[in-house]
C-alpha cells in the first residue's frame, strides 16, 4: 500500500474498476461520496475483511448475503489501498481459513474460500483478532488499517475479546465491527458496551465501532452502509495521530 499525498484522488481508477470488476462500479462510486462526506478522499489505509463462519451463519452464506457484503467491502477498499485486495479471515471456534479477495476475481471468491471447511463452529473472536494483528504486523506496515469485522452473535469469551481489543488499541488497527441479525438479540450488547469501553481508563484510543446491519443485510443501502464502515475512522484517525499510535 502506498501512502497518498494531501488531495489524492482514490487509489484505484474508475476505469482500473471498470475493467477488472464492472459490477462493483456502483459500490466504488456510493463509497466515493461517503469517503468525501466524512473527510476521508485520497485517504490510503489498509483494509481487513473478517467473516464470521459460525453454525448460526450458515443461511447467509448460502443465500450470497456474505458475498454481497464482501464485493461491498472490495468496492470501499479500491478507494483506500492500491493493490485491489483484501485480506479476509474466516473464523469459528478457531481460524477457518485466512485467504485474499480481489477485484479481479471477487465473483464467487467467498465460497471458494469456503468450500470443503466442513464444521461451523461456535464464536471466539480473539483468535480472528490474533490472525488480523499477526498479519499487520508481519506485513512490515505502519499505515492505518481499517478492519471490518462481521459477526451475528457475541464471542464465546468475552474477556479474551475485551483483552485483546484493549491490546490492540496501540497499533494502527481500527475495529468496525458490523451486527447480522435480529436488532433485539442480546447477543450485540457486548459489542455495543465494546464501542463505549472507557479512554484512557481502559484503552488509548476509542478504536471500535458497532454498526447493527440487521437481519437483511443486503436490504441496507450502500450509502448507509458505507457511511457506517467509515463515519467513525476519522475521529479514530485523529486520536490515534494524537497519541503517536499513528504516524504522518
Amino acid at each position: 500500500m502506498t501512502t497518498a499525498p494531501p488531495g489524492a484522488g482514490p487509489a484505484i481508477s474508475l476505469r482500473k474498476i471498470e475493467e477488472t470488476a464492472p459490477a462493483l462500479v456502483e459500490h466504488y462510486r456510493a463509497a466515493a461520496v461517503s469517503l468525501r462526506k466524512h473527510g476521508m478522499s485520497g485517504q490510503r489505509a489498509a483494509v481487513y475483511l473478517v467473516l464470521d463462519h459460525s453454525g448460526s451463519m450458515r443461511a447467509y452464506y448460502r443465500d450470497g448475503t456474505v458475498q454481497a457484503f464482501a464485493d461491498r467491502v472490495l468496492g470501499l477498499s479500491a478507494h483506500l489501498d492500491d493493490d485491489g485486495v483484501v485480506p479476509v479471515v474466516v473464523f469459528s471456534t478457531g481460524i477457518d481459513a485466512e485467504a485474499d479477495i480481489t477485484l479481479a476475481g471477487h465473483r464467487g471468491g467467498i465460497d471458494r474460500i469456503v468450500a470443503g471447511l466442513g464444521h461451523m463452529g461456535r464464536t471466539n473472536y480473539h483468535l480472528a483478532m490474533d490472525t488480523v494483528i499477526d498479519h499487520y504486523l508481519d506485513s512490515g506496515s505502519t499505515a492505518p488499517a481499517l478492519v471490518v469485522f462481521q459477526t451475528d452473535g457475541g464471542p464465546t469469551s468475552r474477556p479474551a475479546a475485551e483483552r485483546h481489543l484493549r491490546k490492540a488499541a496501540a497499533l494502527p488497527l481500527f475495529w468496525q465491527f458490523v451486527g447480522f441479525g435480529d436488532r433485539s438479540d442480546t447477543q450485540f450488547d457486548f459489542l455495543r458496551r465494546l464501542d463505549e469501553l472507557a479512554v484512557p481508563q481502559k484503552r488509548c484510543v476509542d478504536n471500535t465501532g458497532f454498526f447493527h446491519a440487521g437481519p437483511d443485510p443486503r436490504g441496507v443501502p450502500d450509502d448507509v452502509l458505507y457511511d457506517r464502515l467509515v463515519g467513525e475512522f476519522p475521529r479514530w484517525l485523529a486520536a490515534a495521530r494524537a497519541q503517536g499510535v499513528v504516524r504522518g
